[in-house]
């Protein structure tokens, strides 16, 4: 029987899923009925935020507790470079206290060459300590984005590749009931992890079920308001449009969405299961995302920026009847993911961890304060310094700053939800801003974030794209 004394978790997390482009988050055009029925049932943390939005160094924050670009940080300050071991993780805590642990999907990690998706050398996670404390079932690759097979993969512990045989996020919610079942079986407490990659890009129609694609092939997706039809100058490679790729944009986001109505899918296939098997009411659920989209606003497509259609992200979270539910609407960063969750647990919180415990908001429904710090430490995936930015987020204004020309933003979220005026020179919020600056600047120096230029990082926590210990 299953020791119903502690409580499970499952914690899922979709790829470039932003915030807004929920139906119960109030888009009109998304198919997400199982989403929005979770929402009625669960805490809905409004104002969770992805505190460095680029894929690895979310996950690297999400498992650790710590930010990128901190003293004995993750250092993850681009994609497709290898984490150091070396952290106290969130699943060490886990097996440590009798928990079983499984992780499947993308994992993001490991890759120690750029451009080398499919070879075995970067997708292969060996058993051991590059799997941060998960000694369980471990069914992963480090990244790719396409969700047929032959690209569409996963190695268990060997190098053999274990190809998809259907669609690869309805496969892997397969693993997960599975999974789920298994550790049923086992009677122990346990810790599972989801990584889907959809509905991140390529957003072409061979990349999505055709029924999931027929639901969109109809509709019209018209710019947002805050869309601009030149680049952003601060974008780097991967934020800046190329020739004719606007012309895309409605196509991208049908395909977008069709994923997107996908994962709702299977996220309705995973509760249902859990619900069959008695685990639901006592396993803490979580559903979010690792960071948004931007498909054009601000002039800009991918992540990796400040702006909410980049940084805000869903996060439900469900247990039972023990949550409060509806809307809370404290500010909730990535960091703070691990300790708040250990605690609701009731496991240790490693003193390594640099985020915070907000447990006591999402057990008691009772909102506060809690400013999230977010950065960007360079281009996406390469080296190469002038797209470093710093930014905090409150649960009513953003305040951020560009290293490389010092540009000051600030933007009210409450009366400018689409971040379209920049009230930094504004005389009237001088005092607004000079207290978001100093409260950020307060957070970098107790963190040793020195808001170095990317080269400092590919110099010094940086050899042959594997990061070095004992970040400085």
């Amino acid at each position: 029987m299953m020791d119903t004394g502690r409580p499970n978790l499952v914690y899922v997390f979709a790829d470039q899923l932003r915030y807004a482009s929920i139906g119960c988050n109030g888009d009109p055009l998304a198919r997400t009925p199982n989403l929005d029925a979770l929402s009625q049932d669960c805490a809905r943390m409004d104002n969770a935020v992805s505190g460095h939005p680029v894929c690895a160094p979310y996950r690297a924050s999400l498992l650790t507790g710590k930010y990128t670009a901190a003293r004995d940080g993750t250092g993850m300050v681009i994609n497709e470079i290898r984490l150091h071991p070396g952290h106290r993780s969130f699943a060490a805590v886990l097996e440590e206290n009798g928990y079983d642990t499984s992780y499947i999907g993308k994992w993001h990690m490991y890759a120690a060459q750029l451009g080398h998706h499919y070879d075995v050398k970067n997708s292969f996670i060996p058993p051991g300590e590059n799997r941060l404390g998960f000694t369980g079932y471990f069914a992963a690759y480090n990244f790719h984005h396409e969700y047929y097979a032959p690209q569409a993969y996963y190695h268990l512990d060997t190098e053999e590749k274990i190809y998809c045989t259907q669609y690869e996020p309805d496969e892997q919610t397969d693993m997960a009931i599975e999974r789920i079942k298994a550790h049923k079986r086992s009677g122990k407490p346990f810790g599972l992890f989801l990584s889907y990659g959809t509905p991140h890009d390529p957003w072409t129609r061979d990349n999505v079920p055709e029924e999931y694609y027929e639901m969109f092939s109809d509709v019209t997706f018209p710019p947002p308001p805050n869309y601009q039809a030149r680049n952003d100058p601060h974008a780097d490679m991967w934020a800046r449009f190329t020739l004719g790729q606007r012309k895309k944009l409605e196509e991208w986001k049908r395909v977008y969405y069709a994923m997107t109505a996908n994962l709702d899918h299977n996220i309705g296939r995973l509760i249902a299961a859990m619900q069959e098997e008695g685990v639901l009411e006592n396993t803490i659920f979580v559903f979010t995302s690792d960071h948004g989209e931007m498909f054009g606003a601000h002039g800009r497509h991918a992540k990796n920026i400040f702006y909410d259609e980049a940084v805000r992200v869903p996060f439900f979270i469900r247990w039972g009847d023990r949550l409060p539910t509806g809307r809370n609407q404290t500010c909730f960063n990535t960091v703070d993911i691990m300790p708040t969750l250990l605690s609701m647990m009731g496991l240790p919180v490693p003193d390594t961890v640099q985020g915070r415990d907000i447990s006591d908001s999402i057990l008691t429904g009772e909102e506060g304060d809690n400013n999230c710090l977010m950065m960007g430490t360079g281009p996406t995936a390469v080296f190469g310094g002038g797209r470093e930015w710093r930014a905090i987020r409150s649960r009513q204004y953003t305040f951020a700053v560009y290293k490389s020309d010092g540009r000051e933003y600030l933007f009210d979220n409450i009366r400018d939800p689409y971040q379209m005026e920049n009230l930094a020179e504004d005389r009237a919020y001088r005092a607004v801003k000079q207290a978001l600056l100093e409260e950020m600047y307060g957070k970098m120096r107790d963190i040793g974030d020195s808001f170095a230029d990317n080269r400092y990082y590919q110099k010094h926590w940086v050899k042959d794209r594997k990061i070095l210990p004992n970040l400085r």
